[in-house]
């Protein structure tokens, strides 16, 4: 049976993350979140001290991302891989409210951009990969048999994710959560470096109104038609 690529972009908490890896664990494909990729080298320039919320040092972050390694191994009791930077796990250091302040602007650098789109690539060179994220099916993966492209309200995005911040124990309030996915929209779209677009032939799922299993189901038989034209 041949193996497809499957690109999903859009929106921070769109679901993609979660979609994809039940696309990955269903069809036995490798799922890659770049997201978590920019999210680690976000916490490696915060522990370095080179962003905060006065300053960026770009030029220390440049000039050290060849000492940056991320790597994805899987997890058998969660049932994906986790996240880690230079052989630490950092799954949980990397989903903070202060990491996703700082992520789109980390994110927007060309040269981290440059740096894990190759690493990206080598990925996915055999197929039978999901991968999401901001640009996958723009400038990762163009020649993606499947392109998807989430979307939902931003009110609807916040809650979401307050309701995860939440459950972890998070002390944060609703207002800062919208505060953030707003500001994290607006960079995400309008920076110069690849910014967020839909792919002319993407397919675009708003899944403001669609629960979990919905989505799936709805994603699943478009994934099982562009295999059943392959094969």
């Amino acid at each position: 049976m041949q193996k497809i690529t499957i690109a999903i972009d859009g929106f921070s908490s769109t679901g993609k993350s979660t979609v994809a890896k039940q696309l990955a664990k269903h069809l036995g494909y490798i799922y890659v979140d770049s997201g978590a990729m920019y999210r680690a080298v976000t916490l490696y320039t915060m522990q370095n001290g080179w962003i905060d919320k006065d300053h960026f040092d770009v030029v220390a972050l440049v000039s050290n991302l060849s000492n940056v390694e991320i790597s994805f191994k899987f997890n058998p009791n969660l049932g994906f891989a986790e996240v880690y930077l230079n052989g630490k796990n950092v799954e949980k250091q990397i989903r903070t409210l202060e990491v996703s302040s700082y992520v789109s602007k980390v994110a927007a650098i060309p040269e981290v951009r440059y740096q894990l789109v190759k690493q990206q690539h080598q990925m996915g060179k055999d197929k039978g990969v999901v991968m999401d994220g901001r640009d996958i099916g723009t400038v990762v993966f163009p020649n993606a048999e499947l392109k998807l492209f989430m979307t939902a309200s931003a009110e609807t995005r916040a809650q979401r994710r307050y309701d995860e911040l939440i459950e972890r124990g998070d002390n944060i309030t609703y207002e800062d959560v919208l505060k953030n996915v707003r500001e994290r929209d607006y960079i995400d779209s309008n920076r110069e470096n690849s910014p967020l677009v839909k792919a002319e032939d993407a397919i675009e799922i708003d899944n403001s109104n669609l629960t979990l299993d919905q989505q799936f189901e709805k994603i699943l038989n478009l994934v099982n038609t562009r295999l059943d034209n392959l094969n």
